[in-house]
C-alpha cells in the first residue's frame, strides 16, 4: 500500500478521448478550480482527423495535446507526464498488449505527483494471474510497479464492466432478437456494471476529494445475478425471455476449442464469478449517498420503445 497521503492536484490529463475518456472530460471540467487536458494521438499526415474531438474538447475548455502512446518513447510521455499534477488513463485494452505497463512506466518516470490507471474494470487482485483473459495479467503487472515504489500517488478505481457491455450481442449474454437471456456459471452468479458517465462523475469525485487509506476504490452502478437480470428485463419491457445457462465446464471447453476469441476469455472469467462484482451497499458512492445508474434504469433509458 502506498504510504503517501492522498493531495488535491489541480492540473490533470487525461489520456484517451473515447467513450470513458470523454466521460471522465465532461466531468472535470465542470469542476471550478481544475485545469483540464486531454491527450489525443498525433493528426495523421498533417491532417487532423481528429477535428471533431478538438472542437468537442474546445467547447468543454478542455486543452489537448498530441501524443501516441503506442508508438511514442517511454521517455517522450515521461516528458509530457511532467507538465502535469494527476494522470488518468482511459485508454484500455483496445490500445493494445503492452500499453498500460508502458504508460505506468512512463509515470514512474515523470514527475507527476498522481496517477489513475486504467484498472476501471473488474479486481484483477481477486482474480489473480493464469485466468482465461491474460489481458488481466498486465494489470496485475500495473499494480506490482506501482506497489513497488513510494514516490508516485496513485488511485485504482474499481467499476466492474460498463453497463452496456452486459447487452453487447457479441458477448452473448442478453439477446433481444431471440427474447433469450444467458447466465455465465450459474443464475446465481453476479456482475457489478457501471455506465461510463457514472465513471466519469465518481472519477472526478475522487480525483478533486482524495480518498485516504486503500488505494483501491471500489464503485458500481449495480451488482445484479444473471437471475436478477432476466427478472429485471423481463419486468421493465413487459415481454418474457427465455433463459439457457452456460456453465463453466461448458464454456471452458469452447475457449479450449477458440483459444484467441476475446469473448470466449471473458465469458469464462465472468461465469467463474471471482473478482467480478462486489456489494453495492459497501461501495465508495453508496457510502457517499452517490446516486448510479442500475441496470433496470439503463434498460429504461436505452431499450423501452
Amino acid at each position: 500500500m502506498q504510504s503517501l497521503t492522498p493531495e488535491k492536484t489541480d492540473n490533470v490529463l487525461v489520456l484517451g478521448v473515447g467513450e470513458l475518456g470523454m466521460a471522465v472530460l465532461q466531468a472535470l471540467a465542470g469542476r471550478p478550480g481544475s485545469r483540464v487536458t486531454a491527450m489525443l494521438r498525433p493528426p495523421a499526415d498533417g491532417h487532423d482527423q481528429g477535428g471533431s474531438q478538438a472542437e468537442t474538447l474546445e467547447h468543454l475548455g478542455v486543452a489537448y495535446v498530441h501524443a501516441d502512446a503506442a508508438g511514442d518513447s517511454v521517455e517522450h510521455l515521461a516528458q509530457l507526464f511532467s507538465g502535469f499534477d494527476t494522470l488518468i488513463s482511459c485508454l484500455g485494452f483496445a490500445a493494445g498488449p503492452g500499453i498500460q505497463r508502458k504508460l505506468t512506466q512512463a509515470a514512474l518516470q515523470s514527475t507527476v505527483k498522481r496517477y489513475i490507471p486504467w484498472q476501471f474494470g473488474v479486481d484483477y487482485d481477486a482474480i489473480g494471474r493464469g485466468s482465461p483473459q491474460p489481458l488481466f495479467d498486465e494489470q496485475l503487472d500495473v499494480r506490482d510497479m506501482l506497489r513497488a515504489q513510494t514516490r508516485l500517488q496513485w488511485q485504482i478505481i474499481s467499476t466492474g464492466m460498463f453497463t452496456s457491455f452486459l447487452f453487447e450481442p457479441a458477448l452473448g449474454v442478453v439477446d433481444l432478437d431471440n427474447n433469450i437471456v444467458r447466465a455465465l456459471g450459474s443464475w446465481d452468479t453476479t456482475v457489478t456494471v457501471t455506465t461510463p458517465e457514472d465513471i466519469g462523475r465518481l472519477t472526478a469525485r475522487v480525483v478533486c476529494e482524495p480518498v485516504q487509506g486503500d488505494p483501491i476504490v471500489f464503485c458500481a452502478g449495480d451488482t445484479i445475478s444473471y437471475g436478477q437480470l432476466a427478472d429485471t428485463i423481463e419486468r421493465v419491457l413487459r415481454r418474457p425471455m427465455r433463459r439457457e445457462q452456460w456453465t463453466i465446464p461448458m464454456l471452458r471447453n469452447e475457449l479450449m476449442a477458440a483459444p484467441d476469441d476475446p469473448m470466449r476469455k471473458y465469458r469464462a472469467v465472468f461465469a467463474e464469478g471471482v473478482g467480478v462484482a462486489w456489494d453495492k451497499s459497501l461501495t465508495y458512492n453508496a457510502e457517499r449517498g452517490i446516486p448510479t445508474t442500475t441496470v433496470a434504469q439503463w434498460v429504461e433509458q436505452h431499450l423501452l420503445r
